[in-house]
Parts: C-alpha cells; sequence; structure tokens
C-alpha cells in the first residue's frame, strides 16, 4: 500500500466547562509515501486531536481524512474494525505499556487479541524488540525500563501488524535528551516507502529530522507592523472564540460586548468595553486561541495592535494589573 495523506478543511469542537471548543478549525494538508510529518505546536492547539482523528478514534465535525484512497472519517463497522486494527500504529505519549507484562508479552498483546497464536505472537514480537534495540530486554517489565526503552516498546507494538500509517502523541515528552536520540533516530527509520510516520509535537527538535512540518499555530503577524485603525458597524464581530490571537484592540469610539458561546448555543454576556479601554489583551500575550468574542454593540472604531506595539503604547499594562483592560476577553 501507498501511504498517502489528505487532511482538508477538518474541524472538531465539543464542550469544555459548558463552554464550545473548537482545537481544530478548517485545517488542510497533505503528505506523501515515506514521510515523517511533524505536527508542531504547543499544549492546546490541537495536536492530540488530529492524532485521534488520524487514528479514527475520533471524528471530526466537518471536513475530511483520506488515507491512501480511503475516506477515514466516514469508516464503519468492520471497515473501521480493520483500519484500527491493520492500517494505523499509535504510539501513545504515557506508553500505555501493562505493568505486570514483560515487553514480549506487552507487544504480543494485540497479536494474541486479533486471534494470532501463541507461537506466532512471540516470534514477531521478538522480531520487533530486536528491530527497536531491546532483544535482551524482552524479559522485563516497565517498571525494570528507562522511558526511553519503554518508548520503543511501544513502538514495537504499535507495528506489530506492519501498518502503513504509524502517529505517535508526544514521543519524547518523557525522556531525557540520551532517549530522546534513540526514539526520534528509529522513528526516522521507521518513515520510509511503504510507511507514513506522523508525530504531534512540542520539541522543535524532531523538526530537524522531518520531512514535513505542520504548524498547528500560524506565525504571528509581523511583530513591528504599525497600529492600525478597525471600524465595525453595530453588530459585526472583531474576533471570535476560538480564533489564533494576534492583535489587541484599543476602542476609541462606541461600545464592543465580550461574550463566550455555551455548548447548548447560547451565549453568556461576560464584559462591555467602552471607550479608553482595551479588548483581547492576554490571547496574544500568552500565545492562546481566543477564549471568547468580541462584537461591537454599536459603530465602534478601536486601534489594532500587535503585543510588541500594544506594550510601547502601554508600557504599565498587564493582564490583570490594569483597570482599563477586560480580562474576561481572553481569560
Amino acid at each position: 500500500m501507498t501511504a498517502n495523506l489528505g487532511v482538508i478543511e477538518l474541524t472538531v469542537e465539543f464542550s469544555s466547562s459548558g463552554y464550545m471548543v473548537r482545537p481544530l478549525d478548517g485545517l488542510s494538508f497533505h503528505a506523501t509515501d515515506g514521510e515523517l510529518v511533524v505536527l508542531l505546536g504547543p499544549s492546546g492547539c490541537g495536536k492530540t486531536t488530529l492524532i485521534s482523528c488520524l487514528a479514527a478514534l475520533l471524528t471530526p465535525d466537518a471536513g475530511r481524512i483520506d488515507f491512501s484512497g480511503k475516506a477515514v472519517n466516514e469508516l464503519k463497522g468492520a471497515e473501521l474494525a480493520f483500519y484500527r486494527q491493520q492500517t494505523v500504529g499509535i504510539v501513545f505519549q504515557a506508553f500505555n505499556l501493562i505493568p505486570s507484562l514483560s515487553a514480549r508479552a506487552n507487544v504480543m498483546v494485540p497479536l494474541r487479541l486479533a486471534g494470532v497464536s501463541r507461537a506466532q505472537a512471540r516470534e514477531r514480537a521478538d522480531a520487533l524488540l530486536e528491530r527497536v534495540g531491546l532483544a535482551e530486554r524482552a524479559h522485563h517489565r516497565p517498571a525494570q525500563l528507562s522511558g526511553g526503552q519503554q518508548q520503543r516498546v511501544a513502538i514495537a507494538r504499535a507495528l506489530v501488524q506492519d501498518p502503513p500509517l504509524v502517529v505517535a502523541d508526544e514521543p519524547t515528552a518523557h525522556l531525557d535528551h540520551i532517549q530522546v536520540e534513540g526514539v526520534l533516530t528509529l522513528l526516522r527509520e521507521l518513515a520510509a516507502p511503504g510507511r507514513m510516520v506522523v508525530v504531534a509535537t512540542h520539541d522543535d527538535r524532531v523538526t530537524h529530522i522531518a520531512d514535513r512540518v505542520i504548524e498547528l499555530v500560524p506565525q504571528f503577524v509581523n511583530a513591528n507592523r504599525a497600529p492600525e485603525h478597525v471600524a465595525l458597524a453595530a453588530g459585526h464581530v472583531l474576533f471570535e472564540q476560538g480564533d489564533r490571537s494576534e492583535l489587541i484592540y484599543f476602542v476609541e469610539s462606541g461600545r464592543v460586548e465580550v461574550f463566550r458561546q455555551k455548548a447548548d448555543g447560547a451565549e453568556e454576556h461576560l464584559a462591555e468595553v467602552g471607550v479608553g479601554n482595551y479588548v483581547g489583551e492576554l490571547g496574544p500575550i500568552l500565545n492562546l486561541p481566543r477564549s471568547a468574542s468580541v462584537r461591537a454593540i454599536e459603530h465602534t472604531t478601536l486601534m489594532a495592535y500587535t503585543v510588541l506595539a500594544f506594550r510601547r503604547q502601554f508600557p504599565d499594562a498587564m493582564p490583570g494589573k490594569d483597570s482599563r483592560s477586560s480580562d474576561s476577553a481572553d481569560p
């Protein structure tokens, strides 16, 4: 099988504490056979959500995932089970090894569950443990292995069905730099014709060995961009909950309303911001998506600042300290 991946306008949203959260919003990218693809971004940007969609553990709300000619998000029943068992191998951040079983037995588990005989499963597990450099540790339980060794056992387990797609969620998160080297070398070797490896990480060291890097947080605007005027008619939205944050807004005339969309579709009013106040500062400053929406109550004009320009204009303004800010716009 040739491993080709297409992610088209993928959107995922869910309820968190009664509010709507959209970790993925219209994401699109393509990757080709044999590539090591890195999904790069900070915590909360949607990396694990995307990995779950690629592994068919989570169904997106909109958009499409194509893998080697199959629409992954449309699979059901036996086709879905086959995809999960035969097409994709998953490497979890926390290893997810069974503490009471040896390294060999942990690798054997998915084969035994698939009906493979004990002898065949043992043979396959031993071959894979040798491939990841752990043949001599086959009898050891997870507690007797280092973090890097446990991750290599997890990688061996993901390879039991020789899947054309391997997805790894933060595979270096719990490893020191020596262990990271071994795991990254292994992942690089696994990405070869007939197999694609997709790694979700916030560790930019992984990008040095990648064939393709997908940044889930887009590049911010030019930090030196000059402030600019924005005019909104009554009822027009300045930015929406879940949008990526780039600019901070100072109200020159009129009024805006800060509100959140709840999971049931209702809106929760948070604040009203008038002349001489600014709104939307925490998202850009903390590099987080917008946690609320802002809409003009009446005709309103605002001045838009980059974070750098905002700090120059308001040197004493810090989140939660300046009475002219509206923390509820981006808490």
